[in-house]
């Protein structure tokens, strides 16, 4: 799956949450200053030929519906960013994070307590 650009990823993040609509209506939900309608347009139209968008034709207006679901989207991303920035481990991709992100104990033991979780649903299997 192809990479989003920061306009792609600011119109799929509305598109997911409002799950079908009008151009307008993605403008609407744009933050001020809003780019103009055309902008927008062209955007939704490149986004549905990568694949990440699809309508509905009510005669020449068009009703978008996003065609790749938001956890289909972040969990290829992750992917990706695990392959490309941290040789493919995840286990690199988390030593960064704890190190990087300054994470207080009580965010530490949260991750601790998720992984176990994990853990135990593994063993289970």
């Amino acid at each position: 799956m192809k990479e989003l650009t920061k306009a792609e990823e600011q119109i799929m993040q509305i598109l997911w949450n409002i799950n079908k609509g009008f151009v307008k209506d993605i403008v609407d939900q744009l933050a001020d200053p809003k780019p103009a309608y055309n902008t927008v347009s062209t955007i939704v139209r490149i986004l549905e030929k990568k694949g990440f968008v699809k309508h509905i034709a009510y005669g020449k207006t068009h009703e978008y519906y996003p065609a790749v679901s938001k956890d289909s989207y972040s969990k290829d991303l992750m992917h990706s960013v695990v392959k490309n920035y941290f040789s493919n481990s995840f286990q690199q991709l988390v030593s960064f994070f704890t190190n990087e992100n300054n994470l207080t104990i009580k965010e530490l033991e949260e991750i601790k307590e998720i992984m176990e979780l994990e853990i135990n649903r593994n063993i289970q299997k």
